[in-house]
């Protein structure tokens, strides 16, 4: 069971030091050593360390582009090209179809259309 500061009442958190593990409250300060019976409504986690490349990936917009099919079925309302990129998402209720997303392969202009 989670134990409370005597002084402020607050929560008090297991801190791991060189000669074992205390509570500590976070709002005060005060400290006490930890017997085995007051860590067991706690649970130690770790801290989870990411090499560089687990990290965040950028994608640019051309890589991004690469990877999405190609229509010919539609014009451009802006500069009238029949070649567009197009990609699908959910964007109103889950009975209702998706709404299609074109982007223009020449100017890069972006419509959509609703089902």
């Amino acid at each position: 069971m989670p134990r409370f500061c005597p002084k402020c009442g607050s929560l008090m958190k297991p801190v791991k030091k060189s000669d074992g593990v205390y509570l500590v409250c976070m709002r005060c300060g005060y400290t006490v050593k930890a017997s085995s019976s007051d860590l067991k409504g706690y649970r130690i986690s770790r801290r989870i360390v990411h090499t560089e490349k687990e990290k965040t990936i950028v994608i640019t917009e051309e890589e991004r582009l690469r990877g999405l099919p190609v229509t010919r079925e539609v014009t451009c309302p802006k500069c009238g090209f029949h070649e567009a990129y197009y990609w699908m998402i959910q964007t109103r209720a889950a009975d209702e179809p998706p709404t299609r997303f074109y982007k223009c392969k020449r100017c890069g202009y972006v419509w959509r259309e609703y089902e």
